[in-house]
């Protein structure tokens, strides 16, 4: 018999104590570097099963970091959502996967979540949204779902209910707004916001047993039951699936993931130092091509943000649509490689030690090599490759236009 959890969400932050004074892009980097520190040095004591990142999320509130994704009219500093401000959100996000990728997890669901709601939110819900965000509420994405799927059914007065549970509900505990789909009864994808203070259901914490990530706290999270209203809905149907909205960000959660790399080359470098091995000529050349790799994922990611950039500021331009859609797939599959070869090259240099717990290196190749495994790769290369063939233009010339 699964046992259920109670995932009554902390006060993370005292609503009366937190500012609306948006943070300079200078400020929320800075800040972020200061949280990853802690989260860095505090991810072996919650490097266990069922463990959930408060301390660290209660430090992400109190720097501003919640509120950095939302628009300036909103009382945030606009990263992900203004034009100029998209490479500042991939810093953040970088250092905060730096700090412990389980966190970083998490937090990337936030930022996916709250400009999901500035997307397709009404005003309403956009106000709402920034209300709670300032009081210390943690917003997320549970999108995954077992073959049961999940559905929304219609209920007299313009109330619906909701059947069916999620799987990877990262941040269960925590997430006090997640946003599910769900199936509505004509066939259609439905974005719901749910007020986890209404929650009534069961939490199967044992679902989760995973390699790495354990921190996470990615749940299945069973929703039956629970009636909402109108309000409670996100968007029209198939909004969630709208592109390039949906594979454009994908670079988000591909710079947690470099942060994990950077953090993996940094430990690595350190127990070389301290093993005194930093002479020899092998390891050496490990250290330079680890380097090259984490630094090659930095490059690509400069490169969406400067497209996405190009996007927000003229949405039906030609920097949008299918060739946005085809370079975010890019950047996804090279961060990746980027991350798997400071992987193996850790592993070669550290040697049987990066396998042994706790060693910080063991870690961060477990939660790294999880948290690597996005779903549809294959299919993200085939996109890629039919825009490549389909294009008449030269190839120099498909994600360049003079621009520098």
């Amino acid at each position: 018999m699964k046992r259920s959890k109670d995932i009554t969400p902390p006060l993370l932050f005292n609503t009366a104590a937190v500012g609306r004074e948006p943070l300079s892009v200078g400020e929320a980097l800075t800040r972020a570097g200061q949280v990853a520190d802690f989260c860095a040095a505090n991810a072996a004591r919650i490097d266990e099963d069922g463990a959930v990142p408060i301390e660290e999320f209660r430090r992400l509130a109190a720097a501003g970091l919640l509120a950095v994704p939302l628009d300036a009219s909103l009382g945030g500093a606009g990263l992900g959502v203004s034009p100029g401000r998209t490479l500042a959100l991939l810093s953040v996000l970088e250092q905060v996967g730096r700090g412990n990728l389980a966190v970083g997890r998490i937090y990337e669901g936030h930022v996916n979540a709250l400009q999901l709601i500035q997307i397709f939110g009404s005003r309403e819900q956009q106000s709402a949204c920034a209300a709670a965000v300032h009081g210390g509420k943690i917003y997320n994405v549970w999108n995954t779902e077992d073959e049961d799927g999940t559905k929304i059914v219609p209920l007299p007065g313009d109330r619906y209910r909701l059947e069916g549970a999620k799987t990877f509900a990262s941040g269960t505990g925590l997430v006090e707004r997640p946003i599910i789909g769900a199936a509505r009864p004509d066939g259609g994808w439905q974005m719901v916001i749910v007020p986890m203070e209404l929650y009534t259901g069961r939490v199967d914490p044992d679902w989760w047993q995973p390699l790495g990530m354990r921190a996470s706290a990615s749940f299945k999270v069973d929703f039956s039951g629970i009636e909402l209203g109108e309000d409670a809905l996100l968007g029209v149907r198939g909004d969630y699936l709208r592109q390039p909205w949906l594979t454009a960000g994908v670079v988000r959660f591909a710079a947690v993931q470099l942060g994990g790399a950077a953090a993996l080359l940094d430990c690595t470098r350190e127990h070389l130092r301290n093993r005194g091995w930093q002479e020899h000529p092998y390891q050496r050349e490990r250290m330079a091509r680890a380097a090259i790799a984490v630094e090659g994922g930095r490059l690509w990611l400069q490169g969406a943000a400067e497209r996405i950039d190009r996007w927000l500021d003229n949405p039906a331009g030609p920097a949008g649509g299918e060739g946005l859609v085809a370079y975010a797939n890019m950047v996804r599959t090279a961060v990746e490689a980027a991350c798997q070869e400071v992987v193996q090259l850790a592993a070669k240099s550290v040697g049987a030690r990066c396998l042994l717990r706790p060693h910080p290196v063991e870690r961060i190749v477990r939660d790294l090599t999880l948290y690597l495994r996005q779903p549809a790769p294959d299919a993200a290369l085939a996109q890629l490759g039919t825009y490549v063939i389909e294009q008449n233009a030269p190839i120099q010339a498909l994600w360049h236009d003079g621009r520098h």
